[in-house]
């Protein structure tokens, strides 16, 4: 075992063995700006054996105050193979795959059925409800984040197990009128502080450990500095999981 993740190793839930199944699972990290960045960043340098980043936008100035994969010279750049080739110089032992075009329903399913965990680092609703009812469908556990302003979102979605609340059980069509991410004003650490506890979550995830934001959903205000978290009910009509 390397003598890199030796700290990890030292740790009872982890040990040698859990870090060689941290070094053959997988994740499909879905959007490599504010959130994702910081997460890949996480996963890579903790062992994770394979990375699938999905992003078809292009680096610009505005992004590089929090999306820290990126320096001035990426400008421009897609952002998906800009983070492959650092993650890889972080750890070469990584195996990351950018994919860097538009996913549809079809191909979603196939990156998502091919990996162990996926985290849902996108700035849209449209988006997340596509990546729920995949995972939902795949039966794939499901981190999902959120920044804007002073404030984040972190919810760990057990697809993998019966009777576990979704995303659509959290937020539905009449919330569209919500802020989305996307060009809106945020806090550079917030979107690093949200992004890092995914990468813990997934982490525990992979390794099996039980985590108290399975079915919750995290809230973090920086402003106050402090954060709370608050259960999820599943929704008997949820249009997703509602009808199993």
């Amino acid at each position: 075992m390397s003598q890199r993740y030796s700290r990890q190793i030292t740790l009872d839930n982890i040990g040698a063995e859990g870090q060689a199944q941290l070094q053959t699972s997988s994740a499909l990290l879905i959007g490599a700006g504010g959130l994702g960045a910081p997460a890949g960043l996480y996963l890579a340098s903790s062992g994770i054996g394979q990375l699938l980043i999905n992003d078809f936008d292009t680096i610009d100035a505005t992004n590089l105050p929090r999306q820290v994969l990126y320096r001035e010279a990426d400008i421009d750049s897609f952002k998906a193979p800009v983070a492959v080739e650092r993650l890889r110089a972080i750890n070469p032992e990584l195996d990351a795959i950018a994919l860097d075009e538009r996913m549809d329903r079809e191909v979603l399913h196939e990156c998502v059925a091919a990996v162990d965990v996926v985290l849902d680092c996108s700035d849209n609703f449209a988006t997340r409800w596509l990546v729920n009812e995949v995972c939902h469908a795949n039966r794939k556990p499901l981190i999902s984040g959120a920044a804007i302003r002073w404030e984040g979102q972190v919810a760990v979605f057990r697809h993998d197990q019966p009777e576990a609340p979704c995303y659509r059980c959290l937020y539905t069509e009449e919330d569209e009128n919500l802020n989305d991410g996307a060009g809106q004003g945020i806090v550079a650490p917030v979107a690093g502080t949200v992004g890092t506890l995914m990468a813990t979550e997934t982490i525990k995830r992979l390794l099996g450990i039980d985590s108290d934001l399975d079915g919750r959903l995290w809230v973090y205000d920086g402003l106050a500095g402090n954060s709370r978290s608050i259960a999820i009910p599943r929704q008997p009509d949820c249009p997703v999981c509602g009808a199993e």
